[in-house]
């Protein structure tokens, strides 16, 4: 299941969803560029761009690099073995390794996630060096643009800001996801000589540096919808803040991205009325979306780098209609989490006492009727489950589109799944697995607000806290956007009827329930667990949070017993905060036998 490309096939990028003449631009001025990034890893080279002299000096190439660099974002064709190995949307290393997911597959099938997933991995595992080489390729790019804004003579000092403004956006965003990561990383700037940079220096002041100029130079709207504006920059700024517990600072931030805020194409920030729309290619960049990276289907390129090539192997397996590959399966923990009581609630401490009822070990021609307790509607277009309609691609059958139940578990990922009637313009099959136009949004709004929440949280503002998790819950309770029963069973196409799914129950917290910081904490904590569930987050929160260790141990205990995939699973504070850093990176780093990077404590 390899995916090895040329150099040539990381010169394609449409992730603005430029006009053919701007991306035959992009086309001509990236091939000139790329082939030496694409073949060789970021740090074994002098990161000062690929071409000298003054051939890009001007402003029609200084567009065409930033271009560049965005397509950077989809993580694809920058020397990683596989596409999945450098997914954007972080889903091993931050839903696999979260406990939101299983692996899945089987044993045999891309071994090389298990230790990720059981924190039991070294440094020497291929999986961290793809990362570490994409996200370096996009910074190389940032740089480029801005060695040549500098030098572009045809550029007003309005569009030099407008274009160092985007370029420093993005240099944030890659050295953010970095940062959370591996943490000890080197910080490789537009003006670095050389390339051996140490990585025992602290980046959050570099980060919030280049989100703090993007923030006072991008403009509030952007022409395309692909590209970054002030709120997007702003709201990553006041994330960076949040992740070094400087909740003061963020709050101030995040309290104008909410008052304010709008997207790069003009719609005031809320909440979509329904929660799936986040994750529907017909519905994408909308009022909820932060930053996205853009996808596309059927872009010409005779592949699928452009239409989520990070997540082919998601799909359901076996007879489904996908064909591939059965991975990214959530796990029962995560399913019972959407459990709630009487009062609308989740069950914030026992939530694995209430499990929800699964079809693990009935064949799909056994009768099966599925949980009739009470669930948050958000299961079901987070997790595919027996007897639940899959969206319009029929109930799902259960073991017969998974691998191996056994291995992990009875579950299929909803998320990154295209629709069946609208696949004609949104699935991509220019591979053996599918493609997706589906975006990768990598901040939403119900993110806005529940890092906002945390932030009154921990400023003990608990009303305020509570304010902000009851708009993201009351937009899960709306009834225009839960599942219901297809009109009729043998036609799904036909149409969804006024049934719910399930016996779907949940209600926003009663006023004044936040009566402690701890409670509030608590209860915003697993409300993320629930809205932001298989979009690669967990694993960091649960960091920052220092809670890792506690919640992650109790989930291998759980899990454990009922999947053969984690039974080895061990969480060590200290240690598996953070990735190893690559050592193929450390190897290359050597100068006179001494290698410049540090390796991250305990591996």
């Amino acid at each position: 299941m390899k995916s090895n490309k040329s150099a040539s096939a990381c010169k394609k990028g449409n992730l603005l969803m430029r006009p053919a003449s701007r991306l035959a631009l992009l086309l001509m001025v990236v091939a000139a560029l790329l082939p030496v990034s694409c073949s060789k890893d970021y740090l074994d080279r002098a990161p000062r761009g690929g071409i000298e002299g003054t051939t890009l000096n001007n402003k029609k190439s200084v567009d065409a690099l930033l271009i560049g660099a965005y397509a950077a974002l989809d993580g694809q064709n920058v020397g990683a073995a596989n596409p999945w190995e450098s997914s954007p949307d972080n889903w091993i290393y931050g839903s696999v390794a979260g406990g939101d997911a299983h692996k899945g597959s089987d044993g045999t099938d891309q071994p090389a996630i298990i230790p990720i997933a059981n924190f039991n991995s070294d440094p020497s595992n291929g999986f961290f060096n793809s990362k570490w080489v994409a996200v370096y390729e996009g910074i190389s790019r940032t740089n480029l643009v801005l060695q040549k804004a500098k030098l572009a003579e045809d550029m007003t000092d309005e569009e030099r800001t407008g274009a160092n403004a985007e370029a420093r956006f993005l240099r944030g965003y890659y050295y953010f996801d970095l940062k959370k990561m591996f943490n000890m990383v080197p910080w490789i700037s537009d003006t670095t000589n050389g390339y051996n940079v140490s990585n025992e220096k602290d980046i959050w002041p570099l980060i919030e540096a280049d989100f703090k100029f993007a923030m006072d130079s991008l403009p509030e709207t952007q022409p395309e919808v692909g590209r970054a504006n002030k709120w997007a920059a702003e709201a990553f700024l006041a994330k960076t803040y949040l992740y070094q517990h400087k909740y003061a600072e963020a709050k101030t931030l995040f309290d104008e991205v909410i008052a304010k805020g709008q997207t790069s194409n003009g719609l005031r920030y809320a909440l979509t009325q329904k929660f799936e729309d986040n994750f529907d290619a017909a519905a994408k960049n909308n009022s909820e979306s932060v930053f996205a990276i853009q996808m596309v289907a059927n872009d010409g390129t005779n592949g699928i780098a452009n239409a989520n090539q990070g997540d082919m192997l998601n799909f359901p397996y076996g007879n489904s209609p996908f064909g591939c590959c059965g991975f990214y399966q959530p796990t029962q923990d995560l399913v019972n989490s959407y459990r709630t009581d009487a009062a609308g609630l989740p069950y914030l401490d026992d939530y694995n006492q209430h499990a929800v009822k699964s079809d693990m070990g009935v064949p799909s021609d056994k009768a099966f009727t599925p949980d009739n307790g009470n669930l948050d509607p958000r299961l079901d277009w987070t997790a595919g489950r027996r007897g639940i309609p899959y969206h319009d691609w029929g109930l799902h059958p259960g073991r017969d589109w998974i691998r191996d139940q056994n291995y992990s578990g009875p579950y299929a990922p909803k998320k990154n799944v295209y629709w069946q009637y609208n696949e004609d313009k949104y699935h991509d099959a220019n591979s053996w697995a599918p493609g997706s136009a589906i975006n990768v949004v990598v901040m939403r709004f119900a993110d806005v607000l529940l890092m906002a929440a945390e932030c009154e949280a921990q400023l003990n503002n608990l009303a305020k806290a509570e304010t902000y998790v009851n708009q993201v819950r009351n937009r899960a309770a709306n009834t225009a956007g839960w599942l219901y029963k297809y009109k009729d069973n043998a036609k799904p196409l036909d149409g969804f009827s006024t049934t719910p799914a399930a016996h779907y129950v949940i209600k926003p917290y009663p006023g004044g329930a936040f009566t402690t910081k701890a409670y509030a904490l608590k209860a915003i904590y697993f409300e993320r667990k629930l809205e932001l569930a298989m979009e690669g987050q967990r694993f960091f929160d649960l960091v920052r949070w220092g809670i890792a260790a506690t919640a992650l141990n109790n989930f291998f205990a759980y899990e454990g017993k009922l999947t053969s995939d984690i039974r080895n699973g061990h969480f060590n504070s200290g240690k598996n905060d953070y990735y190893p850093i690559p050592q193929t990176q450390i190897d290359r780093s050597s100068v006179n036998g001494t290698a410049t990077l540090k390796q991250n404590p305990g591996y």
